[in-house]
């Protein structure tokens, strides 16, 4: 591992206070890069997003797609876990703890959108950072890409009905310029440039070229990373200083929902002797949110300064902390798991 990838924690903890610190001190530079925005999806994040993502697609062999079905198990815990569980456990935590165990400082009405921002990213899988999730974890490219384009094609049909159940009406709006947007900008488009990029070093040097230009990109995918937090952090840095007691009671469900969906797809993966390259990132992939869609559907059903955005937008800032916890988690027990 590289010194930015044994030190990962540390920088990306430097990060967030960076971007608290920047985002105060110069909020009219964080209000025009938030600006860069198309249905919702910001640019700028896109394009770091997009860097993390591109050296993972340059490791998938495309001609590897048609054995992942000889390993369903894999995406089978990834498909239970997205779809029958976490949306309904992330409602379950939302009503516990903000219309009784935290009853006391909250409204009942400010309780109601906290709950239902919660629903909402619960109800809305990874599309982008699993990838980079999946590459520290050394998980298996294509089956990765399997995974996340299945959950991104029931996400088109599953999403509003199970996220209009659990709120408990029934004219849902689905951004679907943010969905389709997402889903080209952060899986279609890498792949097609990492497709061809492999192409390109497999005529020239076969699978040494593209392990040597992998390793030569990859700070670059570090970087990616680290900025993507300091901007997030940077764009919520007045409303985190402001807040910080409301944005500490909303991170405490999500914390606890990403541990426990982590514990409960890692373990059934064990269970079921999943190799490790797709017990990692199908245990990953449950846990991570798609946090521009949960984002976008928030502001579209409740408005930009609801409870229900604030709590997507604790969300974002929650998840890479957490999700960096549960990579070093996955590294730390892969003996545990067959090859």
């Amino acid at each position: 591992m590289s010194l930015f990838e044994r030190w990962l924690t540390l920088w990306v903890a430097l990060g967030i206070v960076a971007g608290l610190v920047l985002g105060n001190l110069l909020p009219g530079v964080f209000a025009t890069l938030a600006g860069f925005e198309v249905a919702s999806v910001n640019l700028v994040v896109a394009v770091l997003i997009w860097a993390m993502v591109y050296p993972m697609m340059i490791g998938i062999d495309l001609g590897s797609l048609k054995d992942v079905g000889q390993k369903p198990r894999g995406l089978i815990i990834t498909l239970v876990v997205n779809w029958a569980i976490k949306p309904f456990t992330m409602a379950a935590l939302g009503v516990l703890f903000f219309n009784h165990v935290f009853a006391a400082w909250i409204a009942p009405e400010t309780a109601s959108d906290y709950v239902a921002g919660l629903i909402l990213l619960g109800a809305a899988p990874c599309t982008a950072m699993v990838f980079v999730w999946s590459q520290l974890t050394r998980g298996d490219p294509a089956y990765t890409l399997v995974q996340v384009s299945v959950n991104d094609l029931i996400m088109v049909f599953a999403f509003a009905p199970i996220v209009a159940f659990l709120l408990g009406v029934t004219d849902i709006s689905v951004p679907w310029a943010t969905l389709i947007l997402s889903v080209a900008l952060y899986i279609v488009i890498p792949l097609i440039a990492g497709a061809l990029t492999r192409r390109t070093l497999m005529a020239r040097g076969g699978d040494g070229a593209v392990a040597g230009f992998i390793a030569r990109i990859k700070p670059a995918s570090v970087a990616g990373l680290l900025l993507t937090v300091v901007l997030l952090f940077g764009f919520q840095a007045p409303v985190i200083l402001a807040q910080p007691l409301v944005i500490a009671l909303i991170a405490v469900p999500i914390v606890l929902q990403s541990y426990g969906i982590f514990a409960l797809g890692y373990a059934w993966a064990w269970a079921w002797r999943v190799p490790h390259r797709i017990a990692a990132p199908c245990a990953l992939i449950g846990t991570s949110n798609f946090f521009e869609l949960a984002v976008a559907v928030a502001i579209g059903l409740f408005g930009l300064n609801s409870g229900a955005a604030l709590a997507t937008v604790v969300g974002v800032l929650v998840e890479v902390p957490v999700m960096l916890s549960l990579v070093a988690i996955a590294n730390r027990t892969r003996g545990a798991f067959p090859d």
